[in-house]
């Protein structure tokens, strides 16, 4: 499979759209599409109640998310969103006066409030400082305290698109047993992630991004030893051994991360994620890896030609991602009228945000750096 075969399974670029918003929205593709009409069909007049099937796929698309971040699918578990994955994570561990959590100033509120909501408990929040948008691994380690407890971090930073060394970071919390904690929402689907290499010990991404899927559901990976540490503030039946002896009412949690899913899935969103997840898969993840650090590497360039200094325009390419970013007085501006072009990208807090997927082509680049160049 190639990117030409790939940009004929997405209806908008028939229409004309070059989307550049991947960090907002993902869209969806014929595939998903495809799958979701049969869906509705079993839903409304075939199958109606056809639950093993759901199984099954479900089964199949958490294997294929532990493949991907090299882990075990008794590791994966759903939820419906990303902070609800870090609410399970919060509220789950015991917690002392004076425990701290290490952020940074520059987080997504998803991974924020659930632990600034441990502030009640008496744990203590240490915000490190960003600098142009980077909070570095150094950063964070620096701000290690015999006190630190768990460090929360998104893969990639959600305006300027900085990709954190896990890898190092991953390795100094292990080293001072700290809890790892990502947010990785902004990286998977476009950047590959080895949970056992980078020492992570949960992760919380919603799929409605990067992966193509839908809004409403998002998935956890825990590890075992984390697991054991996690006392589920939420019970349901299907979170149990024997949760069909529907009498039983026998409170053994299962061995596994499905002990968080209390009750009944997204259904719709799972079949989604598996079509979605199976198409980056057949492209190749490392492909995809490569065209979207590719087209940031050539944005980037591109925009320092017309006098635009990006965010992350001198770094290291193993930190970038599919995010490329830069301030401009004129941002809401250029966004309206881009999109009266049929181009669509974002703006947050005043930044310009572009988030092109490894389908994105050279033409959908050139578009857009045309209309930029114009319009400043």
């Amino acid at each position: 499979m190639n990117q030409s075969d790939v940009r004929n399974l997405f209806p908008h670029i028939k229409k004309g759209i070059a989307y550049l918003n991947h960090a907002a929205t993902g869209p969806l593709s014929i595939r998903v599409l495809d799958v979701m009409r049969e869906f509705l069909y079993e839903r409304s007049e075939g199958s109606i109640d056809d639950y093993p099937s759901f199984v099954s796929v479900t089964n199949e698309t958490r294997e294929i998310l532990a493949h991907y971040l090299n882990t075990g699918s008794e590791r994966i578990a759903f939820t419906d969103n990303t902070s609800s994955g870090l609410n399970l994570l919060a509220q789950g561990l015991s917690w002392k006066e004076g425990d701290e959590v290490i952020l940074n100033d520059i987080e997504f509120p998803a991974n924020i409030y659930p632990f600034l909501n441990l502030k009640k408990k008496g744990v203590r929040i240490n915000f490190v400082k960003s600098h142009d948008g980077i909070v570095s691994a150094e950063d964070i380690i620096e701000s290690f305290t015999p006190e630190t407890r768990l460090v929360s971090v998104s893969m990639v930073q959600f305006l300027s698109g900085y990709r954190i060394d896990l890898p190092k970071l991953g390795s100094a919390c292990k080293s001072n047993n700290i809890i790892l904690c990502v947010d990785a929402i902004q990286g998977l689907g476009a950047l590959r992630l080895d949970v056992e290499k980078f020492n992570i010990d949960f992760i919380s991404c919603g799929t409605q991004k990067w992966m193509l899927g839908l809004q409403g559901l998002s998935f956890i990976y825990v590890s075992e030893n984390l697991q054991n540490k996690i006392e589920p503030a939420y019970v349901g039946w299907l979170g149990v051994n024997d949760g069909w002896n529907l009498l039983d009412y026998n409170l053994s949690l299962k061995n596994s991360a499905e002990r968080f899913q209390p009750g009944s899935l997204n259904s719709a969103g799972i079949y989604t994620l598996n079509a979605s997840l199976k198409l980056l898969r057949e492209f190749g993840w490392e492909e995809v890896e490569q065209n979207v650090v590719s087209n940031s590497i050539l944005f980037i360039s591109e925009l320092k030609k017309i006098g635009i200094n990006p965010f992350l325009s001198d770094v290291d390419p193993k930190y970038l991602s599919g995010i490329v970013s830069f301030r401009h007085p004129e941002a809401y501006s250029i966004l309206e009228v881009l999109k009266n072009r049929k181009i669509e990208i974002a703006v947050r807090e005043g930044i310009i945000r572009i988030s092109p997927h490894f389908y994105n082509n050279q033409d959908d680049l050139d578009r857009l750096i045309k209309g930029i160049k114009i319009l400043i």
